[in-house]
């Protein structure tokens, strides 16, 4: 069933640098909205030594998480940079798989500037599903 539904779907073709740029600029966002989370924790009473030792860790969990996530969008971007423009890739399938309407929309369309999720919405809306 899912086969007939994908082959359906008409091809969206589009530059692969140009696709690569857009993940590039997720992967910002997701950094960013990680490293916003710390000094939440940060904040955030232990009462014994072995409560803080597991604060540490989440806290050094968090930052190696951003840098991560810095350190690919940054290795990707270096490496789109030699990628002809006219290379071309088919992301229907891949635009399928992505479960988040915000990111689904923020990777086709490539006309976003600025968050997928808007700050706003992420300290307090939420969206049900």
């Amino acid at each position: 069933m899912q086969a007939e539904y994908l082959s359906a779907a008409p091809a969206l073709e589009e530059s692969l640098p140009d696709v690569l740029m857009r993940i590039v600029s997720e992967l910002h966002d997701v950094a960013y909205l990680i490293e916003r989370i710390e000094p939440q924790l940060g904040h955030l009473h232990t009462v014994s030594e072995a409560d803080s030792a597991e604060r540490i860790m989440v806290l050094q969990g968090i930052d190696l998480a951003v840098q991560k996530t810095r350190g690919l969008a940054e290795f990707i971007d270096t490496v789109t940079g030699s990628i002809p423009e006219t290379w071309m890739v088919d992301v229907t399938t891949a635009l399928n798989l992505v479960k988040l309407a915000d990111m689904r929309k923020a990777l086709a369309d490539g006309l976003r500037h600025g968050h997928s999720q808007p700050l706003g919405k992420v300290a307090g809306d939420f969206e049900a599903f």
